[in-house]
């Protein structure tokens, strides 16, 4: 086995502090990177070693492999912890760590090419006799990719081959839209994650997203600790994850769970990983896809499992065996996630970046907040727009329902705008109360019924009375630090306004 004494976060944000807080249970001490946008993130801070990378662009700091590696012999980590996004699911980044002499804690580079790569990935599934749906995995350039699609049919789904969430997806319903939906695809892909590759699948309509956690040992013992379900998305994102899913009966889960198990071992997979799978209409089951990383709605199975998924990670990288058993993993309760994104559902969700102001996050008995916010803090259009995780759990599905709408009723922003107020309006609503939600379904909703801002709540009218009695000054209603830089004419919260007199 390997000491680990050291480890190196090659991320940003919540992810990061996620990291830090598992490295210190086990008395790991560790290394923050960041760009000149996060030079100030709590993050950063929270570490106890920080190394800059460059500037704000992605392509000059957290996807620079060489940058990275360098930051950790630098600072003496023996190990890099990668986090989600960015470079997390490239398999030369990880050789590369490792031919630096540097623990990788994640997925050896040889299990990486075989499913982190989708069409790679359809194929270890077919080797396993796991059912995957039609799709095209072979040239990528325009003139066979418009073959590939009149074979499919539409509606497709255009996919990067590379990484996930969402990133460098595009549903096409017609082929006078492919053109645009490839070109538009491979810019966002490329970007993302270093490679313009697509591939081409079936879109099955009013289906059901669901996915299963793994861990791995280096010894070949795999285990699956349940299914989460996240079909609530938008643009392809996820927006509430759950734990167990609502969608599948006992019978469903233990086939699930197999597949999932199937699947690892065939591709020699070690560490944490999360076979993704589409539940269609008629109860089928097709694998969708693998990520070879730690999965951003993670905390919701180690909610109701019991298991610091993190922690093993480490443990892993450093040759322990795994020690829990299939028969060990039942569920405890219920557990929701939801993502709380910087942008506006009243304008096509479009990214709202600007100063927070004041934040209030909700606490409380069975409620956790992954977050890396604090009132003062300025959200960039650099990365990602999500800016909070907040997890809820309960005794059973509806109690834990229950409790995510009273905490978001309690979650407030000054100063950005925020899916609050929307995701309220949903958890409160039939369709999720019922679990009758597909992964089109809030498309469709919106479509059919624009999305208005509300009237502000109780909480954020309590919120901007503290901030205003305090004097308007950032972080004045929540103990915050962080010194006033300008006026600002209004604050937002929840994706409504709450008009303040002052000079712009």
């Amino acid at each position: 086995m390997t000491a680990i004494r050291r480890v190196l976060v090659a991320n940003r944000g919540e992810i990061a502090r996620r990291v830090f807080r598992a490295c210190r249970m086990r008395g790991v001490s560790t290394v923050a990177v960041y760009s000149d946008a996060d030079a100030d993130s709590p993050y950063v801070a929270e570490a106890d070693m920080a190394v800059r990378l460059g500037p704000a662009d992605a392509r000059e700091s957290y996807l620079r492999a060489d940058l990275i590696i360098d930051a950790a012999l630098r600072s003496g980590a023996d190990a890099i912890h990668p986090g989600y996004g960015f470079l997390s699911e490239n398999a030369a980044f990880a050789r590369a760590v490792m031919d630096a002499g540097i623990v990788w804690i994640g997925p050896p580079p040889e299990a990486i090419l075989a499913v982190g790569d989708k069409q790679r990935a359809r194929d270890v599934a077919k080797r396993a006799g796991v059912p995957t749906f039609p799709g095209h995995e072979g040239d990528d350039d325009d003139a066979s990719l418009i073959a590939a699609a009149a074979r499919i049919g539409y509606p497709l789904l255009v996919k990067a081959a590379a990484g996930g969430g969402g990133k460098g997806m595009r549903k096409v319903g017609a082929a006078s839209e492919l053109l645009d939906a490839i070109a538009s695809a491979r810019r966002e892909a490329e970007a993302a994650f270093g490679s313009s590759k697509l591939i081409l699948e079936r879109c099955i309509e009013h289906a059901r997203h669901v996915e299963v956690q793994l861990l791995g040992d280096t010894r070949g013992h795999v285990v699956a600790l349940l299914e989460r379900d996240c079909s609530l998305q938008r643009r392809h994102q996820k927006v509430i994850e759950e734990c167990p899913s609502p969608s599948i009966d006992a019978e469903t889960r233990v086939r699930l769970l197999d597949m999932g198990v199937r699947i690892a071992k065939a591709a020699g997979y070690v560490n944490a990983g999360t076979a993704e799978f589409i539940l269609a209409p008629d109860g089928a089951l097709y694998f969708l896809e693998m990520n070879t990383r730690l999965q951003v709605e993670h905390p919701v199975t180690e909610e109701v499992v019991g298991v610091d998924l993190v922690g093993w990670q480490l443990a892993i990288a450093a040759g322990e065996p795994l020690t829990l058993r299939q028969e060990d993993i039942v569920p405890h309760g219920h557990a929701i996630e939801f993502r709380l994104y910087a942008e506006d559902p009243s304008n096509g969700f479009l990214p709202q970046p600007g100063r927070i102001v004041d934040l209030r996050l909700p606490q409380g008995p069975m409620i956790r907040v992954d977050a890396c916010v604090r009132a003062g803090m300025e959200i960039t259009g650099w990365y990602d727009p999500m800016i909070a995780k907040i997890i809820v759990k309960g005794a059973d599905r509806e109690e834990a329902r229950r409790r995510l709408s009273a905490a978001l009723a309690e979650t407030v922003v000054l100063g950005i705008r925020t899916n609050t107020a929307w995701v309220k309006s949903v958890v409160d609503g039939d369709a999720f109360r019922d679990a009758a939600i597909d992964t089109t379904w809030a498309e469709r909703t919106l479509s059919a019924t624009p999305y208005e801002r509300p009237e502000p709540g109780e909480a954020a009218w309590v919120a901007l009375a503290a901030f205003l009695a305090a004097g308007g000054a950032p972080g004045a209603s929540t103990g915050g630090t962080a010194p006033a830089r300008h006026p600002t004419p209004f604050y937002a919260t929840d994706g409504f306004s709450l008009v303040r007199g002052g000079a712009p």
